[in-house]
Order: structure tokens, then C-alpha cells, then sequence
């Protein structure tokens, strides 16, 4: 049976290598390895260093920015068939590094309504939000939500689902009780792809 090799990039919006954050993408991304479906690109937001967007309105007339900072992403997210947002939540929403990521996602508004160009990104792309919060309150996890869901309307993907695992901060939070929920997640997004 031939399987198609899904090209995915992971946006990652934890500091640290070691968090319950970098622990969730591993485990995503091992169940993706198993079933021999990705080739992963990987950009850490506080390693790339994105400038966050200052309205120069480049992006009105031609799909680019008068910084450069973002080609590589933009590249990677063209080519991409599926888009893993991994992130803690600060503040109930994304992490500075990462949300400069998406305010730098306006060339994309820019592409379909100055320009035109509909859809501004062609191949149409599946979407999964992984998130982890210290506490249990749920409300930051529905902003982070709603604020992908517009983006990705605008670049031609789907939010297919989210994966949660809250309470962190919690000395009892219990890893492999989540791993365990969590897998019935992965499956089921396996299966949408």
C-alpha cells in the first residue's frame, strides 16, 4: 500500500526544550512518525527571531515584508500540508515570539484583499493546535482558537482540532493520564488526514 509522506511544520511557541509543551509535540509527532506520514520542519519561535509587524504596507503591493525574517516560514508554509501549533499559554494567549509569527501573517490579508489573490496560499492545509496550560481554566485555549481559526481562513487551512493538556502547574498533574487521552486525539486527526 503506498502512503503519501505529508509534509508538516511545527510552529513551537515554548522557551524550553524540557516542558510539558516540547513533551505533547514529541509524543504528536511520534505517532506521525509511526504511521510513516511526516517530514517535519521545525521552527522555534523564540530561536527565529521575527520582528513583529509594523504596518509598513509592503504586503499591499507585493507578497513580502521589508523584513526578510519570514521568507523561510512563509516557504515552509506554502509547501506544508499540515500546520502543528505547539505552545504554552501565556497570558491566555500565544507566547511574544509566536504571536509576532501571526501578526506577520498580514501578508496573507494583504494577498486577498489588496491584491486580490484568493486563496493567497494555494494548497489547502490541514491544522492542529497543541497546547498546555498550568491551570485549568480553559478560556485562554478558546482566544487561541479563535484567533487561528481567522488566520487560517485567510491562508487556506483548517483548525481540525485541539489537544490540551491543562493544569500543569499542578504537583499532581499526571503525564501519562494525558498521554493516554491524548492519543485518542491523535488517532482520530490521523484520520482526517
Amino acid at each position: 500500500m503506498y502512503v503519501k509522506i505529508k509534509k508538516i511544520l511545527v510552529l513551537s511557541g515554548t522557551p524550553h526544550e524540557n516542558s510539558f509543551t516540547a513533551e505533547l509535540n514529541k509524543y504528536f509527532l511520534g505517532h506521525m512518525n509511526m504511521y510513516g506520514l511526516s517530514c517535519v520542519s521545525y521552527i522555534d519561535s523564540y530561536k527565529a527571531t521575527v520582528k513583529p509587524c509594523i504596518d509598513c504596507k509592503i504586503c499591499r503591493r507585493e507578497q513580502t515584508c521589508v523584513f526578510h525574517d519570514m521568507d523561510e516560514i512563509d516557504k515552509l508554509l506554502r509547501e506544508s500540508d499540515i500546520i502543528v501549533i505547539s505552545t504554552p499559554v501565556y497570558n491566555m494567549s500565544f507566547p511574544a515570539p509566536l504571536k509576532a509569527i501571526f501578526d506577520r501573517f498580514q501578508r496573507y490579508y494583504s494577498a486577498r484583499f489588496y491584491m486580490n489573490i484568493k486563496p493567497p496560499i494555494k494548497k489547502h492545509k490541514k491544522a492542529i493546535l497543541l497546547a498546555t496550560c498550568g491551570s485549568e481554566d480553559l478560556r485562554g485555549i478558546e482566544i487561541m482558537k479563535l484567533q487561528l481559526e481567522r488566520i487560517f481562513t485567510i491562508m487556506n487551512t483548517e483548525l481540525i482540532d485541539t489537544i490540551v493538556w491543562s493544569g500543569t502547574d499542578n504537583k499532581n498533574f499526571d503525564i501519562q493520564a494525558y498521554k493516554k487521552k491524548t492519543e485518542k486525539k491523535i488517532i482520530k486527526f490521523l484520520d482526517s488526514i
